[in-house]
């Protein structure tokens, strides 16, 4: 087998390669052997139908299937060969072929791209240090409290926290523009529903009133027509209502599944939880910088086809948000592509990183977040079985592991500043440097 391989880019290789005759014809007859012992051909008995018959009907399907099999057979045997590592399919293009000569085709592909991660001592993070305090927990206990509100109507002017229930016709340059009216609507001043200065605007109305109000769209708004543009609502308001706050009762606690303890057992349990999501943010915000420091300091070519592959999954998963009403292919993919790119680096990447350090997911680690998931599940031991008897799901946490191993190795040589925040700064998303 004779085989040729161009660079026609970085990660895009022109293969062609040459099969003898040879190969092609034992194929070939291979197959056709096959079709001679079940072929059912009027005059002849199964299994006695004569070769020439056989060849005169079913050579030419015979020797499609052939090189079908041919192509894939020699294709992995010469990237083999030839110490290539494809990323994606190939597009394969037979040349002009005749019996008895040489079948020679041209296969073009991408591959993996080779490199080493390095840049380790130039990625910053700031690790941030927090703990619940006390006027945390109540604060969340007043947050709680509000998310179960109710509202009954007041003869007052309405004040921040109370739900109004209006009208409003949008203009803009005297046009009334598209989606910029409603009724009937629910709006809590303060909830920050609606774009920046339209609830302070309504501050001190009362029900029955219209008030004409000017807010500005942000310059950044995902309608293009619409931002940065002042912007006249007049506004019908039908209802002020206040909120009334549930009592901190046994009934209250129920609803979050605590039913003993009273008071101080809820106090607990929330900080309990509130102390676990502080500690997953924590971690995730040094993560994600870390994954940002290595993405910058390994610019690295990505190939097209895993991009591609990566749309498609970002597609379907965005689809099924919209509840099958959609199918995938109707997502532009350019919406993905930014995105796509980076999970694909990101993957080459910590690929990489895994092999270069020789990394394996610690068992105890995989062992010590199972736990810890489970902590939150009634029955908590049912939840660390279950884990351990399902492969696929075990895998997964598998991998979060070996992520977290790869941080950690990161920042045995990243510029590391701790700085002290409060709970509710640390908790805050995280803003991160636009995608290269």
């Amino acid at each position: 087998m004779q085989v040729s391989v161009e660079n026609t880019s970085n990660l895009e290789r022109r293969m062609t390669v040459g099969v003898p005759a040879e190969r092609v014809e034992s194929e070939v007859e291979k197959r056709l052997k096959q079709t001679a012992r079940h072929a059912k051909i009027p005059g002849f008995r199964p299994g006695k139908v004569p070769m020439s018959v056989i060849r005169q009907r079913y050579e030419g399907s015979a020797r499609q299937e052939a090189l079908g099999e041919v192509v894939q057979a020699t294709f992995y045997e010469a990237v083999a060969g030839e110490k290539l590592n494809p990323a994606g399919l190939p597009d394969i293009e037979p040349k002009p072929f005749e019996k008895g000569q040489v079948f020679e085709y041209v296969a073009t592909f991408e591959v993996f791209p080779e490199f080493e991660v390095a840049g380790f001592e130039r990625i910053e993070v700031e690790r941030l240090q927090a703990e619940v305090t006390d006027a945390d927990v109540e604060q969340m206990l007043e947050n709680l409290r509000k998310q179960g509100a109710t509202y009954a109507p007041v003869e007052r002017a309405a004040q921040k926290d109370d739900q109004l229930v209006i009208d409003f016709v949008g203009k803009i340059g005297g046009e009334v523009f598209e989606g910029g009216s409603a009724k009937d609507v629910k709006l809590v001043l303060g909830s920050g529903q609606m774009i920046p200065g339209f609830e302070d605007a309504l501050l001190g109305v009362c029900a029955g009133e219209e008030r004409v109000i000017t807010p500005v769209f942000p310059a950044d708004y995902h309608n293009t027509e619409l931002a940065g543009k002042t912007a006249e609502f007049t506004v019908t308001v039908h209802s002020v209502s206040a909120p009334e706050l549930p009592e901190l009762d046994e009934a209250f606690f129920a609803r979050f599944g605590v039913s003993e303890g009273g008071l101080d057992g809820f106090r607990a349990e929330i900080r309990k939880n509130m102390d676990r999501e502080l500690q997953q943010v924590l971690k995730s915000k040094v993560k994600t910088q870390v994954m940002e420091g290595l993405a910058s300091q390994n610019p690295v070519d990505v190939p097209k086809a895993l991009v591609s592959g990566e749309i498609d999954r970002l597609r379907a998963q965005a689809a099924r948000q919209f509840g099958g009403k959609i199918k995938p292919e109707m997502l532009p993919a350019d919406l993905f592509e930014e995105q796509a790119r980076k999970r694909v680096l990101l993957g080459l990447i910590i690929a990489e990183l895994v092999r270069q350090k020789e990394l394996k997911a610690d068992d105890g680690r995989i062992r010590e977040m199972i736990t810890e998931m489970a902590a939150a599940y009634q029955d908590p031991e049912q939840v660390v079985s279950w884990y351990y008897q399902n492969p696929e799901q075990l895998n997964e946490i598998r991998s979060v592991v070996l992520e977290e191993q790869v941080v950690d190795t990161v920042l045995q040589q990243a510029k590391v500043t701790d700085r002290q925040v409060t709970y509710e700064e640390a908790v805050k998303p995280l803003e991160t440097a636009p995608a290269a």
